[in-house]
């Protein structure tokens, strides 16, 4: 019963902030012998080993942004918050975009990443505006990379696991740091038998809910290893519609080390209620 219930939460949370919403590579260039010697030999290995970087590295702030194209419109929905790579809990403020008439502009979401759960508040949608809406990550079709209208930062370097090509395409600059550009594809069935007990679950959920498990992605990484841009592109299905949608990701990581306090809602204040659909 509480499956049940919990799918029919994550059906109603993809269909309000997909649905709903729907109605680069930077350039780079060689810096000579010594640039070139600095760059991973393997970049396959590289990128498999970029999410147990970030954890060396303990925390970051992060932006994100996810750009849908449906029937002609192109939306975006940005976020910013801190992650704690370590214990796999980060805090986002995600800002939907104005609806299609422009009229109104939706209520920012808080939200709360955890292994295995996303949380939700500001949710709408009937939600009382004091209250959580808890969702089963593993239950939702996409894993929550697409969800949340932000995709999990270290979820994003998870995807990398799978990485099954790879091309390194040179040296630049990305907000003042010298970083490395990679091009390739990652399978989401490989990364989810390579992630994290926390990941397991929801990457296996996207392999098999995506309407293809490969992922083209960008990612440019310093010259630590520690990812500062990764850009996915997502196929995903929408409940409500029969034609996939193209989404596009991307998650900057700046100021590693920052200070990172996540604290989960207690139970009284997560909604047990039904959510309507928008």
């Amino acid at each position: 019963m509480a499956e049940r219930q919990q799918r029919r939460w994550g059906t109603a949370v993809v269909a309000g902030l997909m649905a709903g919403i729907c109605a680069g590579a930077a350039g780079c260039s060689g810096n000579g012998a010594a640039a070139e010697d600095a760059r991973p030999a393997d970049p396959v290995d590289a990128l498999r080993r970029a999410a147990d970087t970030l954890v060396e590295a303990g925390s970051s702030k992060a932006r994100t942004s996810m750009e849908m194209a449906t029937g002609g419109t192109r939306v975006t929905i940005r976020g910013h918050g801190v992650y704690d790579y370590r214990r796999q809990l980060g805090r986002l403020r995600v800002v939907l975009p104005q609806d299609p008439a422009g009229a109104s502009e939706h209520r920012p979401i808080t939200e709360l990443l955890t292994p295995g759960a996303l949380y939700m508040k500001n949710r709408g949608a009937g939600v009382p505006a004091d209250k959580w809406v808890r969702v089963d990550t593993a239950t939702l079709s996409d894993g929550n990379l697409v969800t949340g209208g932000a995709t999990d930062p270290y979820a994003a370097a998870e995807v990398l696991r799978g990485t099954r090509t790879a091309s390194y395409l040179g040296r630049t600059r990305l907000a003042g740091t010298e970083v490395h550009h990679y091009r390739g594809t990652a399978d989401l069935t490989v990364a989810a038998a390579d992630a994290s007990e926390g990941g397991r679950g929801s990457l296996g959920a996207a392999a098999k809910g995506f309407a293809t498990a490969v992922v083209p992605f960008d990612v440019y990484l310093d010259d630590q290893g520690r990812i500062r841009k990764v850009r996915h592109r997502f196929s995903f299905v929408n409940g409500r519609q029969k034609e996939a949608v193209a989404v596009a990701s991307t998650t900057l990581l700046y100021d590693f080390g920052v200070p990172v306090d996540v604290r989960l809602p207690d139970a009284r204040d997560i909604y047990a209620g039904r959510i309507a659909e928008e």
